[in-house]
């Protein structure tokens, strides 16, 4: 059985796609403003702003009519034929970004049961950052009673010849085309293609592929490591609480049943790492409700840091008008992300706070103007090293890069039953 394969896509017909469309729900979370802004251009038109749950409003007290109000929308959109449905199939996705390169993906399901998030996995589908148990919890139960599926998931793979998604460039003129138009708020233009059969034959033909055993102990050197085919690039958390929900959903199914049950995949769209569009950006930290310079001095103090350049990993800082970097020698993380990280969740566990992590340099520093905040900015993981780091060394500490800046981001726009 393919471990990616088509779906069944739900699109809305009759809609202005550009409403219909919004950025994914972990975007600006301490932006509120771009999402009221979304608010006003929506207005009363369908969108996927009603049946997702933005995090920028995870912390109002008001979650559970939220989600009521969610589920009750897809219902909604679905008794009043919003959809037209495209059985068993991929789409071929273009997205012009706010910088003006193009990025490539086939939007399709991927099997859960081939999916395993735990630390030291090695199942055929992996996470590339670690898991935080505690986040899932809230994302179940958005997800638990949803008729519907909307994906910001990008799923990687490692197609060095690129043979899975780039032909399919060459054949648009024989797909037809789903979807054109401007995404929302400056954040570039998408095209999807519906893939014709022998295209779609030659996806699936070429992904087996990467699944050889021989094969993928060649290309990365390495023996007894499990054949990773396929790593979450974004989405890792929204991925992981598609599988918890299924693993619930399978314990009152029959061995048949689970076979075919909708719940046993996800939506997401799958891009190859080698696509020269794809750049990987750092996450950035700002923690607000702490004393900045208190902060400061401990995690200088926790790695004995130097604030002069001694060759050590680099960690930019920023409060109200100050600026600086620090260097870290000392440390047994392979990335300055991962040294910031230890620290922070040992300090913030015992002196409070909170932390938000932040797409831009620019927005790190703005954010970091008010009182009582400090913000950290890393460079950025060399994406070519993402798949053997994975392979030799498991999950990379959490919120270590992410495929281009805020606007970058998939936005909703495919649907899938899932129930």
């Amino acid at each position: 059985m393919a471990i990616f394969k088509p779906a069944d896509i739900l699109l809305p017909e009759n809609a202005d796609f550009t409403k219909w469309s919004v950025v994914a729900c972990d975007q600006y979370t301490s932006e509120r403003d771009y999402w009221e802004d979304v608010k006003n251009i929506v207005g009363e038109s369908p969108s996927t702003l009603n049946i997702i749950f933005s995090e920028a409003y995870l912390e109002d007290g008001d979650g559970e009519e939220r989600i009521k109000n969610i589920n009750k929308e897809m219902e909604n959109y679905l008794n009043d034929g919003l959809f037209k449905e495209y059985k068993d199939s991929f789409i071929y996705v273009k997205r012009t970004q706010p910088n003006g390169k193009t990025r490539h993906g086939i939007v399709g399901m991927i099997d859960l049961e081939e999916y395993d998030f735990s630390k030291g996995s090695q199942s055929k589908i992996r996470a590339t950052e670690g898991t935080i148990i505690e986040r899932i919890p809230p994302r179940q139960r958005i997800r638990r009673n949803a008729i519907l599926e909307l994906p910001h998931i990008l799923i990687l793979i490692d197609d060095r010849d690129k043979a899975v998604v780039e032909p399919l460039e060459d054949k648009i003129n024989d797909f037809e085309k789903v979807y054109d138009f401007d995404l929302m708020k400056n954040s570039g233009h998408i095209t999807g293609y519906l893939v014709d059969e022998t295209s779609k034959n030659n996806i699936l033909k070429n992904i087996e592929k990467l699944g050889d055993l021989a094969l993928f102990e060649e290309k990365y050197g390495v023996k007894d490591k499990g054949v990773l085919m396929f790593a979450a690039g974004d989405g890792n958390h929204s991925l992981a609480t598609a599988k918890s929900c299924w693993e619930e959903i399978k314990q009152n199914l029959s061995d048949d049943e689970i076979k075919t049950h909708p719940a046993r995949y996800a939506l997401v769209e799958l891009m190859n790492i080698h696509d020269e569009a794809l750049e990987f950006e750092p996450i950035q930290r700002v923690i607000f409700d702490t004393e900045p310079k208190k902060l400061l001095d401990a995690l200088v103090s926790y790695y004995d840091a130097s604030y002069e350049d001694n060759g050590g990993q680099k960690i930019d800082y920023t409060y109200g008008k100050n600026e600086g970097s620090i260097y870290v020698t000392k440390t047994d993380s392979n990335l300055p992300v991962g040294t910031l990280q230890k620290f922070l969740d040992k300090y913030l566990e015992e002196n409070g706070g909170k932390i938000d992590y932040i797409h831009g340099n620019d927005v790190v520093r703005n954010l970091a103007m008010q009182d009582n905040t400090i913000g950290f900015m890393v460079g950025a993981m060399e994406k070519n090293d993402l798949f053997t780091t994975v392979i030799k060394d498991g999950s990379l500490p959490r919120k270590t890069f992410s495929m281009g800046e805020a606007a970058d981001k998939r936005f909703y726009l495919e649907c899938r039953k899932v129930k």
